[in-house]
């Protein structure tokens, strides 16, 4: 019976520390998002990218969308992609995304057949 208590504490702690570390990342997002920080946790986007993208908030077939929505782009030619939007270039009338390979695709407004929102960024603090 010793042993079943034993393993009892040590769940115990288990669960209250994860659940301490879930709490503590969703204030860190909350704290991000107040001050208008979007994380994109891919290791293919540089500054160069960042900064090239000059609009991080826009209106697309009809939605609002801003940098860190996840989107589902479908262009003329019928390939799909999904991914993490970085933002569009004003002067090209394009988008940037970030694929989840880490690929960087640009796609021009022009050739893109259909666009969907798959999430919005920070939509679990909205709600």
């Amino acid at each position: 019976m010793g042993l079943l208590t034993y393993f009892q504490k040590i769940l115990f702690v288990l669960l209250t520390a994860s659940t301490f570390g879930y709490v503590l990342v969703v204030l860190k997002e909350k704290v991000y998002l107040r001050n208008n920080i979007i994380v994109i946790n891919k290791k293919s986007v540089t500054q160069n990218h960042l900064e090239k993208a000059d609009m991080k908030e826009f209106m697309l077939d009809g939605a609002r969308v801003k940098s860190g929505d996840e989107v589902k782009v479908i262009t003329k030619t019928k390939e799909k992609f999904e991914g993490i939007l970085i933002g569009a270039i004003k002067k090209e009338r394009s988008i940037l995304m970030v694929t989840h390979n880490d690929e960087i695709k640009k796609f021009n407004i022009d050739n893109i057949l259909k666009f969907k929102i798959i999430s919005k960024y920070g939509k679990f603090f909205k709600a």
